[in-house]
């Protein structure tokens, strides 16, 4: 078994008294599937799986046809069942049918306990909180940690700061080719296709696109939306951009971290800090080899640096805890960590020698954080810090 907090945690609600719905979101293979098959049999009673997307159905009486069938085999065989339903955001008016079976059931005291699995993040949230308030709990499952990619498949450093945290391609990375086409081809067009062209409204999806692009390459950078929108020759408006990079970050693709502003009101900048939530992403769209960027110094930094910030970001997803970076007159601090009260200033050195930190020192004066972390050289290595809960830092 793999991600063995998450199924714990799980399990440990499918058995408790029927109370919520339970629900997994999170991007394209990170093992959301496996985990509900892996709860299904662990827990001590029936489980019927049922799946909207190889069903290549739209339809809601799919689901309400499916619903009866777990009815009528509680009804006569057993005393309460897990009906595990994924890809559920491909149903139209999925939530309103839930909805509608799961009070019906609760009416007549039937014991059929659920879980929801989506990839679609945007589309799950509007379905539960519109229709679903109250009846549900979330639990994220986002990209493999380093400590799951050791463990599981004995992933060294170097292979998981390059090739990033998906399991389904971890057998393919001798042949890095054919590892790069599996990412580009059945990750990233399939989830921008499938997840955001075809379930949100996007009016240049050509844009969307090289954004996404643009983000593999400047992963680890701050950049204005007008400085984007000159590096992809578009003459949008930043509204459209900041949009698309919502949809990106809602299918676990690109993030813009926002500049830590301290306790004034925080609202969107002007100069996001671009994140890929996977390295792997960015070593797919590389024409450099896996041997090669290592050997570039200032390149594998970049890789370094965007490993840190996924680890952070991906880590930080269920819990009270905000991620940032920072940033004046020429000096920053990678990321801001903030959460129970107190905030961690972070930098990252991937370099031989330990230069000079002036952002952490003028951050120090601005903001006493609680602690200020140099990962790498001088510091925490990075491979502690890959294996240590984001939250652990605040502590």
């Amino acid at each position: 078994m793999y991600k063995r907090a998450v199924i714990k945690e799980i399990i440990k609600r499918v058995n408790e008294k029927r109370h919520f719905i339970q629900v997994l979101s999170g991007p394209r293979q990170t093992g959301k599937t496996t985990l509900a098959k892996q709860i299904s049999e662990s827990i001590g009673f029936s489980s019927i799986y049922i799946t909207a997307d190889a069903q290549g159905v739209s339809d809601n009486s799919w689901l309400i046809q499916q619903w009866e069938i777990v009815r009528a085999n509680l009804n006569s065989k057993e005393k309460k069942v897990l009906l595990i339903i994924d890809e559920i955001q491909k149903i139209e008016n999925w939530s309103e049918t839930v909805k509608k079976m799961w009070d019906e059931d609760t009416v007549k005291s039937r014991d059929i306990r659920v879980m929801l699995l989506g990839s679609s993040r945007l589309l799950l949230h509007k379905g539960l909180t519109e229709s679903l308030a109250g009846r549900f709990e979330t639990i994220p499952v986002f990209h493999w940690s380093y400590g799951e990619m050791k463990e599981a498949f004995g992933f060294g450093l170097s292979e998981y700061i390059f090739f990033g945290g998906y399991p389904g391609g971890a057998d393919l990375i001798k042949d890095e080719e054919r590892w790069s086409h599996y990412v580009r081809e059945s990750l990233i067009e399939t989830t921008v296709a499938k997840d955001i062209l075809m379930l949100e409204r996007v009016n240049k999806p050509a844009l969307l696109k090289r954004l996404f692009e643009l983000g593999c390459l400047y992963s680890g950078q701050a950049l204005s939306y007008q400085k984007m929108l000159g590096q992809l020759q578009d003459a949008g408006n930043t509204t459209t951009l900041a949009h698309y990079l919502d949809l990106l970050e809602s299918a676990g693709l690109l993030m813009g971290v926002q500049k830590y502003a301290g306790e004034k009101v925080r609202q969107r900048g002007s100069t996001p800090k671009l994140q890929a939530l996977n390295t792997g992403l960015i070593g797919a769209m590389q024409k450099k080899s896996f041997k090669e960027v290592i050997q570039d110094s200032e390149l594998w930094g970049h890789f370094v640096e965007s490993s840190v910030g996924a680890s952070l970001s991906n880590g930080i997803k269920g819990k009270n805890i905000e991620l940032f970076y920072w940033a004046s007159s020429h000096v920053e601090v990678d990321f801001v960590l903030a959460g129970k009260s107190k905030i961690v200033a972070i930098e990252v050195k991937s370099g031989r020698k330990r230069t000079a930190l002036p952002g952490l020192e003028q951050f120090n004066k601005a903001f006493k954080p609680s602690k200020l972390l140099v990962v790498g050289t001088g510091g925490i290595t990075i491979e502690q810090f890959l294996m240590t809960p984001p939250e652990k830092w605040l502590k």
